[in-house]
């Protein structure tokens, strides 16, 4: 068996508060950035050999704190592990995007396969495959623990998936910013 930390991004600027900001390349809050000092810290101490990263500002900022702290340690910067892109609707806030289409989003839980938020976002069931799919690779690589910093879409697909749960469960899976959830997955 392999262990697999999944951690979520900390707080994202203030700004973006309330807001749809999936794929878009936003920055931590102070208080985000403080708290991912103290995370890196704890992530550091896991002792992973290689961290896998999501492409995202978000998720870079608390990687390279980790590097800092840990020697010897990869970095992997992995777009499967990217946020959901929400098409239009990134950039919106939550309420706009409910005047603008009511209970559209629910597409998300209710047609995973084929709804595309914001016109051309990505499906539901497309961000699990790609989840899944950096999982299965990153469990059969050699090694000790493996560490992902990336976001709640992806991890909460990855706890869904693994657990059977139907997706109308999957939002509850999604963790607290700059949690640790850690699964074990079968390896090579």
């Amino acid at each position: 068996m392999r262990v697999v930390h999944l951690v979520r991004h900390t707080a994202v600027a203030a700004h973006w508060a309330g807001r749809c900001y999936g794929q878009s390349d936003v920055g931590l809050s102070r208080e985000g950035r403080a708290a991912a000092r103290s995370l890196g810290l704890r992530i550091a101490a896991l002792g992973a050999r290689r961290i896998y990263i999501s492409p995202l500002r978000r998720a870079r900022f608390l990687a390279g704190l980790v590097v800092r702290e840990a020697a010897n340690i990869d970095l992997v910067i992995d777009a499967r592990l990217a946020e959901c892109h929400f098409g239009a609707w990134e950039g919106q806030t939550w309420d706009a995007i409910y005047a603008a289409s009511g209970d559209a989003m629910m597409g998300l839980v209710t047609a995973p396969a084929t709804f595309r938020p914001g016109g051309h976002g990505e499906a539901t069931f497309t961000v699990r495959d790609r989840a899944m799919a950096w999982l299965d690779a990153a469990a059969h690589v050699p090694g000790g623990p493996v560490v992902a910093i990336c976001h709640g879409g992806p991890i909460a697909a990855i706890r869904g998936t693994l657990a059977g749960a139907p997706v109308e469960e999957w939002p509850g899976l999604v963790p607290r910013l700059g949690e640790i959830v850690t699964i074990k997955v079968l390896s090579a």
